[in-house]
């Protein structure tokens, strides 16, 4: 079903943690780049970062940076690394940080001067906070991006996918679309869950993504 998926700029959020936006994500990027365009993943805020010798370093970040070829600084795609596996504004106040706007859209508009499309993928589910008073919505704002929906097929879904989609347009940004992606190999009636998602979205899946060992990531 991607190769009826034309690139563009998007947003990707998801119905949950730990549902697969990154393997999304980075299809996506890989998928574009075969169809020759020139597209750059990014990751604005990311916690659970390894120290390296470069800096701190996250593993979606990176994955997103190995599908698109990215060769640009690792800050720019990922502005806000952050040590500790909690959530984005827990992660920050650790490590002494203060998550702002400004540095997410200085590293955006450079990935823009670089690159045809860019694909910005967010943190946990849709109404995932990233400060005390910053939530993902303002960057889909201010960069005026469409949102895609992962929804991770599992038992479920279905609740968590109309309550999304329903802050997403309630939060006054537009749903491109959504995207199945099937984290639980052993779910019953998989072709029936997406019937009933298809119907209470009112519209199909851009594409199913099959269960893959890296799909929770």
């Amino acid at each position: 079903m991607l190769d009826a998926l034309a690139p563009f700029d998007c947003f990707v959020s998801g119905t949950d943690t730990g549902i697969g936006k990154t393997h999304v994500s980075a299809t996506l990027l890989r998928h574009w780049r075969g169809q020759g365009a020139r597209v750059l993943g990014m990751k604005p805020v990311a916690s659970g970062c390894e120290r390296t010798a470069s800096g701190l370093r996250n593993e979606d970040a990176l994955k997103l940076i190995a599908a698109a070829d990215a060769r640009v600084p690792y800050e720019t795609i990922n502005p806000f690394a952050l040590r500790d596996p909690l959530a984005p504004e827990l992660a920050a106040a650790n490590d002494g940080v203060e998550i702002t706007l400004p540095p997410i859209e200085k590293a955006y508009a450079a990935l823009r001067m670089a690159s045809d499309y860019v694909l910005v993928e967010g943190v946990g589910g849709w109404l995932s906070p990233i400060t005390a008073s910053m939530d993902q919505k303002a960057i889909v704002h201010a960069f005026d991006l469409p949102v895609i929906m992962v929804v991770g097929v599992r038992l479920g879904c279905v609740h968590q996918a109309r309550a999304t989609a329903r802050a997403i347009l309630g939060d006054g940004c537009r749903l491109a679309g959504w995207i199945a992606n099937e984290i639980d190999p052993n779910m019953d009636a998989f072709a029936d869950n997406l019937n009933i998602l298809t119907r209470v979205l009112e519209q199909p899946p851009m594409a199913v993504l099959r269960f893959d060992a890296d799909a929770a990531t």
